[in-house]
Order: C-alpha cells, then structure tokens, then sequence
C-alpha cells in the first residue's frame, strides 16, 4: 500500500523518546540528575494534531521523571515509560481505543522499535535512526531525532488528510 494511503487511516501516533523526541544524549549533572532536551516544534506538532481530534502517546524503555513533565505539559493521551515490550504496549493503547493496528502510527529509532514499526499501519523513522531500522520504516525524516522530527511527521500526515489548512487558518495563514 501506497504511503499516502496508509497516512489516511492514521488516528494515533505513538513515538519512542529518546533519539526521536531528544536527540538521544542522556546529561546527568553532578547531582546525579538527569536532564533532556526537547524540541519545541515537536511540542506544537503534538498540540495541533491533538486539535484536529487525533491521540498521541509516547512508549519507551527507559523511566525518566522529565519525560513525564513535558508529556504531561504537551497534555499526551498515554505515557508508557520502564517498558521492554513495546508491542503489548501499544496494543493495550489500540485495544483501548478500539482502533485497529492499521490506524496508527509509530515512530522509533532503535532496534527495539522494530517490531512495533512492522506492526504498525505506518512506520517512521528519524533521519539519524540505526541504518537497520531505517530499512523497516515506511517514512525516513528529513529531520534528526530531537530536531523536529515529530513535528515533521505530523505535518506531513495532516497535509495528507486535507487538515493542514484548517489548523492554518486558525493562525491567520
């Protein structure tokens, strides 16, 4: 199936956090505490496809108080943090929503995003993801993890769905 088709079903992205959401440095200061740097556009990327009725939801491997902060700020639907499976996880999230795996979306860039990426009804990756996962992805962005790359997706998946224009014109393009 053709990619613009698959963006059409699209209801739910669900994104892996660090390396696509941060550039994938973990800083810890001398206290031990961990810090993060997150990309703005991403954020607003998030809230705009929130606007238009769609969920968004973050799964990853590692724990981490901040991710829960900025999630928790950008409003995201679902937060799933400490987990190694991330299969059954999102397909707690899409029996939940009764959705169908077909209608979401998921972007990741390590090996263990893999097989929700084949799993997906579309796959992304970010543009510096392991070469691997990139050959799995259906879309490669343009832009590296932590560097707009959400924020890339979402426009491109809205513009698909004939939704771009309507949030623009909230802002008066």
């Amino acid at each position: 199936m053709k990619l613009d088709a698959r963006m059409q079903s699209i209801e739910l992205i669900l994104s892996d956090v660090d390396g696509v959401m941060t550039d994938g440095g973990i800083t810890y200061d001398n206290q031990g505490i961990e810090t993060k740097t997150f990309h703005v556009r991403d954020g607003m990327g998030i809230k705009l496809w929130q606007k238009t009725g769609h969920r968004f939801g973050v799964i990853t491997a590692r724990s981490s108080h901040i991710v829960k902060l900025r999630m928790d700020e950008l409003g995201v639907d679902f937060i799933r943090q400490g987990t190694e499976q991330k299969l059954s996880a999102a397909q707690q999230i899409i029996d939940e929503l009764q959705l169908d795996p077909s209608n979401v979306c998921y972007i990741g860039d390590d090996l263990t995003d893999v097989g929700l990426m084949k799993s997906s009804g579309m796959s992304a990756s970010v543009a510096d993801a392991a070469d691997d996962v990139k050959k799995v992805a259906d879309y490669v962005t343009k832009s590296a993890g932590g560097k707009g790359a959400i924020r890339e997706l979402i426009e491109m998946i809205l513009k698909s769905q004939k939704r771009w224009n309507e949030l623009l014109q909230g802002y008066g393009i």
